[in-house]
């Protein structure tokens, strides 16, 4: 996905609400990529047999897409080997998002060095190395590095206000 404007909009609200406006959630979410620690992301996969996965991951959104960082033994790189699509699910100030797409992994050495940037501004130092990341430290699940990082391709997103100035349910599309 990008942080363009979506190709379409749809008030999903049955109490009359007007729809949720997307810039603000993208000025949430912008605000969120290095300072705000408080955003609580899940990504969701499918298993090769059809069964869904989760977990909680340390997305980032970064120029209007979010990225994952995945050991290659875990679970949910497996899924995506097999299939990209997967959902990340994000809780932050003023709205709780699903974004539905497919997850890629990243492989040019640019894009690992913005990302890596990113992710040790915001506090965990990951540097570029293997043709993934490396750092000091990595959650327990995560294996041994180098790991992947994935840039998920948002197809569409669905957003609940949680607040009383914004409340209500929109869905947007961005394919």
């Amino acid at each position: 996905m990008n942080s363009t404007a979506p190709t379409a909009t749809v008030n999903l609200d049955m109490y009359d609400h007007d729809a949720l406006p997307w810039d603000a959630v993208v000025e949430t979410l912008g605000a969120g990529t290095a300072e705000n620690r408080d955003v609580h992301t899940v990504l969701g996969t499918v298993t090769p047999d059809g069964r869904p996965h989760a977990a909680t991951v340390g997305a980032l959104w970064i120029d209007g897409s979010w990225y994952v960082v995945s050991g290659s033994g875990t679970r949910k790189s497996r899924n995506l080997t097999v299939n990209p699509a997967c959902t990340l699910t994000a809780r932050i100030q003023r709205f709780d998002v699903v974004f539905t797409g497919a997850a890629h992994r990243v492989t040019d050495p640019a894009e690992l060095a913005r990302v890596a940037a990113v992710y040790s501004a915001s506090g965990w130092p990951a540097e570029v190395a293997g043709g993934g990341f490396t750092a000091p430290y990595m959650a327990p699940s995560g294996g041994p590095g180098p790991w992947g990082l994935y840039r998920i391709a948002c197809e569409e997103a669905v957003a609940v206000g949680t607040t009383t100035e914004l409340s209500g349910a929109t869905k947007w599309t961005f394919v």
